[in-house]
Formats: C-alpha cells, structure tokens, sequence
C-alpha cells in the first residue's frame, strides 16, 4: 500500500482523499463527525436542501476543485455554475440566484482568472441564473492548488414537482439521460497527459431546463439525481439506501461511449463510478416511463435518454444490482474511495 493511496486500511485521525470521493468513507465522515456536530436530522442526503419555512425554496452548495482548471468540454467556471445549478434541478427547483466566491493562490495568472470568470459569467446567463453576490480571498504560494471555487444557488420548486431520493418505489422504471463517463475520464485524461480527450469531452452542462421537461409529468417523478462523484454507481446506492430498495440495472442498457470504455479498460476503471456533470437519473411511475423518456428526448441535454432498469418488487433493501451482459447478476457496490480525485 503506498502513501499515495486514496483508499488505504481505514484510518480514525487522519483525513483521506477518500473521505471527499462521495462514497463510502464519505457516507462514514458525514455519519460519525459532521452531522452530529451540527445536530443532523439522520433524514436521506438530498442533492439541495428545503428552506426552513420556505418549502416552495431550495438551497444548494458546492466547492470545486478540479484539476486542470480548464479541460475539454468545459473549466472550473462552467463547471461550478452547472454543478450547483443541476443540484438544484435534482430537487425540482428553477435557479433563481448564484453567490460566487474564490479562493485563489498567490501567482495565478490574471489571464487564467479572467478566462474562468468569463466562462462562469457566460454558462450563468446561458442558464438565465444571475449571480448576485460573492466573495475573493487571496491565500500564499502553496496555500492553495491555483483557484477554488464556491457558488450557492437558491432555486423555486416547481410546483407539481416533489422528488426527494427517498421516494423510489417498486416498480419504477429507472431512466438515465445520457451517456455516462465522459467527465471523469477527459479530466482525467487532460489532468495525466494520456491522449483520450481528443476522442471526448465533458458532458458539464446545465439540467434545469431537461427537468422542467418532466414537469407535467408530476407526482410521476420519484427521484431525481445527477451521478457526479462515484458516478451511476454511487447514485444509484444512495437512491437505494434512502428508499429502502432494491434496484436492477441492464448492463446491455447502460449506455457507455467507446473512447470511455477503452479509456477505464487500460485504466482498470469501471464506467459506472466514473463521475458525471451532465446527465441525470431519474426514477418514475413504471405507467409514465414512456411519456417520460419522450419529454427526455425533447430536449438536446436529453435525446440519448434510455431505460436502464427498474425497482424490484422486492429484494434486499438498499441494494443495487446489474445484470450482465451473459445474463449473470453481480452487485453493484457504494464505491469505497476517490478513484479519480480533483474531479469536480
């Protein structure tokens, strides 16, 4: 086990590149040191959280830390506006206001700061979200890895949507967006210098608007997640887990572009932890499937959506499995660590 380990024999005192990768160590952090400390609830961990006397209200936020700052398909600007914009969107909520604040190292060129404030200026008014306040710290040489980026985003609730990840249901159809895989391994790529992304790029892109596709659709739309850090895999345990479910993949369904299936065999990656930054996973009514996936394809964000599984009608609670594609199940576990970290 070398020091460089993400993911190596569980250690009490030290914090772990793992423990930021949203799976398992992750899942302990919150559970045993942060929540208690800010008296948590012990309800399901929601991509955006309900205002207190406001439920028509939602509130997200998120810090980005990728490295490179700027990569194929997108940069740590674009990327901070999507990531929280989407967050909001997995709770059925309209961005109405951004905050942004920087934490930026001693010795970034202006010209890199300019280029990522533009492309965070133009991916905010491209979502039709203003950002409305914010905040700049400037730390020494060392400090810091160049720039880190905060935003908060508040969001109004549409009104016939409701979904929450704890309110999957046997029976319902499980429905992906798009292809998975395609922001991990470009970054990834860019960030080692291996030569997959000239053949891909991020998927980073706003999902509000594919949620309001869903709208008239309602009480029909049971969860809505985006698979960003430890990827379909990590979404679809948490679903799982908060519903108290059993869910079943199709191997065959689970749409894997070939530069990012070649790109995770030399690597010895699976696809299905690989993070994402622009599709969804939505769970619905098995009656609405279709209507679903039509009102998906609608829009350019979701014209590869595809049903990749469903809910068993019973199983063992909390659990995830693929079926294979020689027909053979094996369970999808919560990933444990950071696979790819500086990811998002």
């Amino acid at each position: 086990m070398t020091p460089d380990c993400p993911t190596p024999y569980h250690e009490d005192e030290v914090v772990l590149l793992g423990h930021g990768a949203g799976g398992r160590l992750t899942a302990e952090l919150l559970d045993r040191l942060v929540l208690p400390a800010l008296g948590g609830d012990g309800g399901p961990l929601e991509d955006a959280a309900l205002l207190p006397g406001r439920p028509d209200l939602v509130i997200s936020t998120d810090s980005f830390v990728v490295s490179p700052l700027f990569f194929p398909g997108g940069d740590i600007g674009s990327l901070a506006v999507h990531g929280t914009v989407n967050d909001l969107a997995m709770r059925g909520a309209w961005p109405l206001a951004l905050s942004v604040s920087l934490i930026v190292e001693e010795g970034l060129p202006l010209a890199e700061l300019r280029s990522v404030m533009e492309s965070l200026g133009k991916a905010a008014q491209e979502a039709g979200v203003p950002v409305v306040t914010g905040d700049t710290k400037v730390v020494g040489r060392g400090a810091a890895d160049r720039l880190f980026v905060n935003t908060t985003g508040i969001g109004q609730r549409h009104e016939l949507l409701r979904p929450s990840a704890a309110s999957a249901r046997p029976g319902d159809a499980v429905l992906l967006s798009g292809p998975i895989g395609l922001h991990g391994t470009t970054v990834l790529s860019t960030r080692e210098g291996l030569g997959f992304e000239a053949d891909i790029a991020s998927d980073s892109r706003p999902l509000h608007r594919l949620v309001q596709a869903l709208a008239p659709l309602g009480d029909a739309v049971h969860v809505l997640r985006d698979p960003t850090r430890g990827g379909l895999a990590a979404a679809l345990n948490e679903i799982a887990r908060d519903s108290s479910v059993a869910v079943e993949i199709e191997e065959s369904d689970v749409p894997v572009p070939q530069a990012v299936a070649s790109a995770c065999d030399l690597l010895g990656l699976d696809p299905l932890v690989v993070a994402n930054e622009g599709c969804l996973v939505a769970f619905v009514a098995p009656e609405a499937a279709e209507e679903a996936l039509t009102a998906l394809r609608s829009r350019p964000e979701g014209e590869a959506a595809v049903r990749i599984g469903e809910v068993l009608p019973q199983g063992p609670h909390g659990r995830v499995t693929l079926r294979t594609l020689v027909g053979a199940r094996r369970i999808v576990e919560m990933p444990l660590g950071e696979q790819l970290p500086r990811i998002c």
